[in-house]
C-alpha cells in the first residue's frame, strides 16, 4: 500500500475519495486497524483512514442519545457514558486479543462490523440496533446523511442498518449517532458445573423461559473454562447464567434461578466484579487470544442447532468449541480448508446459519471466504447495491465477495 490517506474532516475525505473515483484507484477503508485479517484480503492502491475523525459531537443523558465522529475511540465513549451512569447495551468486544493486533478500537469500527456481545440474543440486540443515524461519504465523493438524533426519527432508517456490517464497502462513515442505556445496578452470574453441550443448551433453552430475564447465557467446556476468571471457575464444563438490573429484583431472581438450577448440578455464584471480568472475557473471546494461526470461526445457528452442529463436525473433523447466545454462537478452532468446507456443508444440513472466518494464517485466508458464500438471488442484489453506492468499486474490493476456490 503506496499511500494512507488520514483526513482531518468530512470534507477532506470527500475531497480524497472523488480524487481516487476519477483515477479509478482503490482504498482500504479502516479505523483503529484492530480487525486487520478480519475478511478476505484486501488489496488496494492506498489507505482510508477514520482515525483523526474524531470527538464527542453531541450527547444528553436525559435522552440516552450520542453523536460521535467514526475515529473516535470506544474507550473515550464508554468513559462518558459511565460518567452518567450509562453504556453501550451491546456490549462490543475487543479484537484485538483474538487478531493479534494493536491500535485503538473506534466506534465507527464497531457499527461497520456490527460488533455485539453476550448481550446480542437478549432485549440489547446487535450494534446495528443501537443505531440510530450516520453520515458517510459514498464512492464517488459525495456526502449522504440518514438517520436521525432521535429515537423516534426513521427517516432513512433502511440506509443505517444497511451501512452497520458493511465492513467499509459501501461508504466511508464519518459520524454515527446511537441510542445508549442506564447501567444495570446490580449484576450476578449463577454457573452450574457438569453438563456436557447438548444438556447445557436443553438447561439455557428452558432458562429462558422461566420469568429470571437472563441478559448472559454461555457454556464454556473445560477446555475454554480453565483459562477464563483466572482458572476461578470450578467443574469440568461450565455453563454461566448472567441477571442484571436494580438490585432489589437481581436478588429476587437469583433466587429463584438458584432453586431451579439446585436440582440439575453443583451452583457457582458470582459476585458483580467477578461477572463483570467474566463476561467481559467472554465478550472478547479470551480463550482464544493466544497468537495462535489456527483458524478461529465464530458461527451463528439456530440455538437449538448449536451442540447438534459441533457433534456432527466433529465425527469429520478435530474440533474446540465453546457456546454464547444460548448456544446460537459458537466459536470454534479447527485445521484447514476442508474443514471450512465441511462445515459450511454441515450448517446447511442443521437448519441453515453463518460461519465466519475471523483469524487464520496468510495461506488459508487466500483459499477460504471469510464470510458464508450468499445464494445466488442474494449475491446478485448485494452485487447491486454496492454498485449503487460505489460505483467504480474503489471501497475494500474483496473484502466481502470473493467465492471459494475449489479444491
Amino acid at each position: 500500500m503506496a499511500e494512507i490517506y488520514r483526513p482531518e474532516t468530512e470534507e477532506d475525505a470527500a475531497g480524497i475519495i472523488t480524487g481516487c473515483y476519477d483515477r479509478h484507484e482503490s482504498l482500504e477503508i479502516f479505523g483503529g486497524r484492530t480487525r486487520s485479517g478480519f475478511g478476505n484480503p484486501v488489496t488496494a492502491s492506498a489507505g482510508l483512514s477514520a482515525s483523526r475523525l474524531s470527538g464527542i459531537v453531541a450527547y444528553n443523558p436525559s435522552e440516552m442519545v450520542m453523536t460521535a465522529l467514526a475515529g473516535t475511540p470506544v474507550a473515550e465513549i464508554e468513559a462518558a457514558l459511565a460518567a452518567e451512569g450509562q453504556y453501550l447495551a451491546f456490549e462490543p468486544m475487543d479484537h484485538r486479543g483474538i487478531m493479534a493486533t494493536s491500535g485503538t478500537p473506534t466506534i465507527g469500527g464497531v457499527f461497520a462490523a456490527n460488533v455485539s456481545g453476550p448481550r446480542r440474543f437478549a432485549l440489547a440486540g446487535a450494534a446495528r440496533d443501537s443505531l440510530l443515524g450516520i453520515r458517510f461519504v459514498n464512492g464517488r465523493g459525495e456526502i449522504i446523511r440518514a438517520g436521525g438524533r432521535v429515537m423516534k426519527n426513521v427517516t432513512g432508517l433502511d440506509l443505517v442498518k444497511l451501512m452497520a456490517g458493511s465492513h467499509g464497502t459501501l461508504g466511508f462513515l464519518t459520524e454515527l449517532t446511537f441510542k445508549v442505556l442506564p447501567r444495570p445496578k446490580q449484576v450476578a452470574t449463577l454457573c452450574i458445573s457438569a453438563l456436557d453441550d447438548e444438556a447445557a443448551i436443553r438447561l439455557m433453552a428452558s432458562v429462558m423461559g422461566l420469568s429470571v430475564e437472563v441478559s448472559g447465557a454461555a457454556h464454556l467446556p473445560f477446555t475454554v473454562r480453565k483459562s477464563l476468571l483466572d482458572g476461578q471457575l470450578a467443574g469440568d464444563s461450565v455453563t454461566c447464567l448472567r441477571l442484571e438490573g436494580v438490585e432489589g429484583s437481581v436478588a429476587i431472581r437469583r433466587e429463584k434461578l438458584e432453586g431451579y438450577l439446585a436440582a440439575r448440578g453443583p451452583v457457582q455464584h458470582l459476585d458483580a466484579a467477578q461477572s463483570a471480568r467474566l463476561w467481559r472475557e467472554i465478550a472478547d473471546v479470551r480463550p482464544y487470544c493466544d497468537g495462535s494461526e489456527k483458524p478461529l470461526w465464530r458461527v451463528s445457528v439456530a440455538p437449538s442447532k448449536g451442540a447438534m452442529l459441533v457433534a456432527a463436525l466433529r465425527q469429520e473433523a478435530a474440533v474446540d468449541a465453546w457456546y454464547d447466545w444460548q448456544g446460537g454462537l459458537v466459536w470454534m478452532r479447527m485445521d484447514g480448508g476442508a474443514e471450512a468446507r465441511i462445515l459450511r456443508r454441515l450448517i446447511a444440513h442443521h437448519g441453515g446459519g453463518h460461519a465466519t472466518l475471523l483469524r487464520a494464517g496468510e495461506g488459508e485466508r487466500q483459499i477460504v471466504p471469510a464470510f458464508e458464500p450468499a445464494p445466488a438471488a442474494v449475491a446478485a442484489l448485494t452485487a447491486r447495491i454496492r454498485k449503487t453506492f460505489d460505483p467504480r468499486g474503489i471501497f475494500n474490493p474483496g473484502k466481502m465477495e470473493r467465492q471459494e476456490i475449489a479444491a
